[in-house]
């Protein structure tokens, strides 16, 4: 993990409609958690309730234990990959599916 300014802060937004603000993140955890939702959804599409625990297993127990609450993070950082369109979700009848989105492809195909 790179050296950052412990005040680097990443604001992250929702794409829910009627909802504005935004919730500014440690910079080093947003790029912990991104890095390991996109390397997941690289491999596949994943259920909306698998993605924390899928992120646990992608982090080193030095990075979750200085997390606090991954849980928290990893929904946090996932909304505002899709307010980028790093992400995007596919609502089906009982669950949601992540999938990447248009800008992520691209930046993998690169």
């Amino acid at each position: 993990m790179a050296k950052l300014n412990p005040t680097d802060r990443v604001p992250c937004r929702t794409p829910s409609s009627g909802k504005t603000g935004t919730v500014n993140v440690p910079k080093w955890k947003f790029d912990c958690i991104r890095s390991a939702i996109l390397g997941i959804l690289k491999v596949g599409d994943t259920p909306w309730k698998e993605l924390t625990e899928r992120v646990r297993k992608q982090l080193d127990a030095s990075e979750v234990a200085a997390m606090g609450s991954l849980g928290w993070y990893v929904v946090t950082v996932k909304l505002e990959l899709e307010v980028r369109g790093e992400i995007r979700r596919i609502v089906g009848e009982h669950h949601q599916i992540l999938t990447l989105g248009s800008v992520a492809d691209a930046k993998i195909l690169q």
